[in-house]
């Protein structure tokens, strides 16, 4: 049986020398991924508006919460999806399909995958066990890849990674588990494994978690805004411009105004406070 710590190698192993397809076996692994691509991508497209959640999800527990507040308890309609992060949603689900089966067919044992776990009533689904290690797979952004593969991401994490793979670990009683991470941008791969002392105690956490969403009242804020350059003006911090709720959450900004967008050329940047407009398109 291989162990996971050869992983990447074997999987450049077999993506520089092939494998024989002809196989019955290897046909039917290589059908299967295209049919779980077909089903994923049939189901982005198929989802229209953002679903607003109605109970709390292993992967969730981790959020800010803040975040979670609003997710939870908000009447407000999270923001919807615009078609570039749609599209970066059904290239990660390819990605992380892709890995699966490169994994499987370089001759490493997938197991349980997408197998139910609980605790204290808040269900997930992990993505897998690879040589018997608990594994949760992430297509990331170069900047995001980089904190795998330094396995820094325990000091920088605003999606909550951490805890949702703590939360896989516990369930089945699993003392370790891992990271298998993809740079989207370079094909670059990494296996970050996650040791006990970097864990979380989940079950602590969706307790408090239950008790701050039975208030009516959300959390402080999940990161203050800081200084945009030397411009005088104050933006969003990167954990709060991907939030869906950040309208609503930053509705006191710019004296009541509201959060101000400004299309740069890396993107929208959200100002929370502008002394100083700046010399690009303000947009609605």
């Amino acid at each position: 049986m291989k162990n996971i710590d050869t992983l990447i190698e074997d999987i450049h192993t077999l993506l520089e020398t092939g494998i024989n397809t002809s196989t019955v076996q290897n046909r039917d692994k290589i059908r299967n991924f295209a049919m779980e691509i077909s089903s994923s991508v049939a189901r982005q497209l198929g989802e229209g508006k953002r679903e607003k959640m109605t109970s709390l999800r292993m992967s969730q527990i981790g959020k800010p919460d803040r975040q979670l507040w609003y997710e939870l308890k908000s009447p407000v309609e999270p923001a919807p999806i615009d078609g570039q992060t749609k599209l970066k949603f059904i290239m990660g689900d390819i990605l992380e399909a892709l890995l699966i089966l490169l994994t499987d067919l370089s001759g490493h044992e997938v197991t349980e995958q997408q197998k139910e776990v609980e605790i204290d009533g808040v269900k997930g689904h992990k993505d897998c066990r690879i040589d018997g290690t608990v594994v949760d797979i992430k297509s990331a952004s170069s900047y995001a890849f980089k904190k795998f593969k330094e396995g820094t991401i325990h000091t920088d994490d605003p999606f909550g990674y951490i805890a949702q793979i703590s939360g896989y670990a516990e369930a089945d009683k699993d003392e370790e588990a891992a990271f298998f991470a993809i740079d989207k941008s370079s094909g670059e791969m990494a296996v970050m494994k996650v040791e006990p002392i970097r864990m979380i105690n989940a079950k602590q956490r969706i307790g408090k978690v239950k008790n701050f969403i039975s208030s009516d009242i959300p959390p402080a804020k999940c990161y203050p805004d800081e200084e945009d350059g030397k411009s005088g003006n104050r933006k969003l911090a990167i954990g709060c411009v991907y939030c869906p709720f950040k309208e609503d959450c930053w509705k006191d900004a710019n004296g009541g105004r509201g959060l101000r967008k400004f299309q740069y050329s890396n993107g929208i940047r959200y100002l929370t406070q502008v002394g100083k407009v700046p010399d690009v398109k303000e947009v609605a």
